[in-house]
């Protein structure tokens, strides 16, 4: 039997979900950090595609982006440090149906949780993977971090850091299986925006990094970028992001890029002056990792509950006839 018009319609608005319904507790981020307009970002994301929260993951490892979940009203796994790849990589595998994001620091990533950083590009299993680059350890209080600048002081290297720092960009576009790897800035919201949605669209590893300030340990480390829209590299393409011609206006340093051009993306990656920002690169051929090895069932809600009945019976103390 068919469905009255005025019922369906009152079914379709009673499932959508506006953008409050993906709010979880009140972020307890510093003031002017970058990670509020992440959060902002992947929030609007949430809504627009009209995710169902209770179809959504967000995963995280130690860090102040990593309380991320908390933020969320979806599921969420508040890992340990550095392991918030294999926790997802572990979800996505028994329920390929989920929407499995990442979230993840500089720290986190690029330290402890570098082999597993490494590892998941060469998965390619099918999930979005923000990492907040804030160049600095803010949550214990300001240590270098892989990613902090040449010649920092912080409490770990009172007299500067004597090492270059790690580009994730450019170390994730060294992975033959990489398929998508963007970068983006917190001071530029609608690239933001777009590049995220462009990841979450994207089938496959989506890797992207976000330039994120942290006004408590590293305050004006871009004030350069952020004051002069001539040091901002905007990349433009069809397959890629298309950049808006509002901001086409104030960001008239713009390269039409082929995300398909893996060369020419390591050279981009490669500089901070101009700071690029879009879709690097990107590669839709590259097998998913969880099509090529597919669990012999799907666990849906009926098959943990049975297998979780089937467990609690073992168990079961009956009455007494």
């Amino acid at each position: 039997m068919s469905m009255p018009i005025a019922e369906c319609a009152l079914r379709l608005l009673e499932e959508e979900h506006p953008i409050d319904d993906y709010k979880g507790r009140v972020p307890r981020w510093c003031t002017g950090c970058g990670d509020n307009a992440i959060l902002a970002a992947v929030q609007r994301l949430c809504r627009d595609e009209q995710l169902a929260p209770e179809k959504t993951v967000f995963v995280s490892g130690i860090g102040c982006s990593s309380r991320f979940p908390h933020y969320m009203n979806t599921y969420g796994f508040h890992g340990l440090h550095g392991r918030a790849m294999p926790v997802a990589q572990g979800i996505k595998m028994r329920r390929p149906d989920l929407h499995v994001f990442v979230v993840t620091g500089d720290g986190d990533c690029c330290s402890i949780g570098t082999a597993h950083w490494i590892h998941a590009l060469r998965y390619n299993m099918n999930m979005t993977v923000l990492m907040h680059d804030n160049g600095i350890y803010g949550l214990t209080k300001n240590q270098a971090s892989p990613t902090s600048p040449q010649g920092l002081k912080s409490k770990t290297t009172p007299s500067g850091t004597l090492l270059e720092p790690i580009n994730p960009v450019s170390v994730s576009l060294g992975i033959r299986n990489a398929s998508f790897v963007a970068q983006a800035v917190d001071w530029i919201p609608d690239m933001l925006y777009d590049i995220i949605e462009a990841a979450f669209h994207h089938k496959g590893f989506s890797f992207v990094r976000i330039l994120q300030r942290c006004p408590e340990f590293l305050p004006g480390r871009f004030d350069e970028w952020v004051k002069d829209p001539s040091r901002m590299l905007l990349l433009n393409h069809d397959d890629g992001v298309k950049v808006r011609p509002e901001l086409g206006k104030v960001y008239q340093n713009l390269e039409q890029h082929d995300p398909s051009d893996r060369n020419r993306a390591r050279e981009i990656a490669s500089t901070y002056h101009p700071m690029p920002v879009g879709v690097l690169y990107r590669n839709q051929e590259m097998p998913c990792y969880e099509d090529l090895r597919k669990p012999d069932r799907l666990y849906t809600p009926d098959v943990i509950k049975s297998v979780l009945e089937k467990e609690f019976d073992q168990f079961t103390i009956h009455p007494a006839a």
